[in-house]
């Protein structure tokens, strides 16, 4: 499915009935990589998985600025209200979880709850934020000048996603061709317009999130679970969830697992809510 938001053609796909659920995935990810996220929930809900900018087969501009949170954020507001929906349930992984957090913080009344897989409210500190944003503008030049394949050749080895390296060569495979469809344009501008250092840091505003929250981290992922547990510590309606054998993404490495408790974490705030 399409839709031109902001000037912009967004890819989506959206299946199932009831409450609706939207996913945001990570960089160099789709809407693809929730297939299985897809199957399991839309049994019981609306499950919506939009393509973001510079990914899958969403619109790559040439503008990096469009790119920024900012802008990212207000283009799911004009989505969500496109397709008549007042409230969400609104899960990101990574990079997604990271503008889902900022919509939330910036859309509260569009937000049922949030889920948030392996994601950071930004870096606190000035000099980290311009240490990383280098970092990332080299990673968007290097995609630039030696494309797609030699880029996902670099990006596969990344020690966050050493974990990923013990799933079955089909499921390797899989998310190989999926990284290889994307465009060197989209990525690179990603992270330049929507990296994680030139995204301002959220730490002092998560507390004013009152939607409920579940943080989900996977063991082998040691940076992120503790960054995830200070969020907890910060948040007031937040729950966390440790997986184990599993790394950053744990919605490719363990899948059952994800879903379950994704399934369990909604199924409770529904009885909740007719307590």
């Amino acid at each position: 499915m399409k839709q031109t938001i902001n000037g912009v053609n967004y890819s989506y796909t959206d299946v199932g009935t009831g409450e609706p659920i939207l996913l945001l995935h990570g960089f160099t990810g789709s809407k693809e990589t929730w297939k299985t996220a897809i199957n399991d929930l839309s049994n019981q809900y609306r499950v919506i998985a939009l393509d973001l900018l510079g990914h899958g087969e969403t619109s790559s501009p040439l503008d990096e600025g469009r790119y920024q949170m900012k802008e990212a954020a207000n283009d799911i507001r004009e989505f969500l209200d496109t397709l008549e929906i007042k409230s969400v349930h609104l899960l990101g992984y990574s990079m997604g979880g990271r503008l889902a957090l900022y919509f939330a913080l910036h859309y509260p009344t569009y937000i049922t709850s949030l889920i948030l897989e392996s994601c950071t409210p930004g870096l606190p500190k000035i000099e980290d934020r311009l240490a990383r944003r280098e970092s990332d503008e080299t990673l968007a030049t290097f995609i630039l000048e030696n494309g797609i394949p030699a880029f996902v050749e670099k990006w596969e080895n990344v020690p966050l996603f050493q974990s990923q390296k013990s799933l079955p060569a089909k499921r390797q495979e899989e998310i190989r061709k999926g990284r290889l469809k994307q465009v060197p344009i989209g990525l690179s501008n990603s992270l330049k317009g929507m990296g994680t250092g030139v995204q301002p840091s959220l730490w002092e505003e998560i507390n004013q999130i009152t939607a409920p929250t579940l943080l989900i981290c996977g063991e082998l992922d040691e940076k992120f679970c503790d960054i995830m547990e200070k969020m907890k510590k910060r948040m007031n309606s937040a729950h966390l969830e440790k997986v184990l054998n599993a790394g950053h993404a744990i919605h490719v490495e363990q899948e059952g697992k994800f879903v379950t408790i994704v399934s369990g974490f909604l199924n409770h705030i529904e009885k909740e809510r007719f307590r």
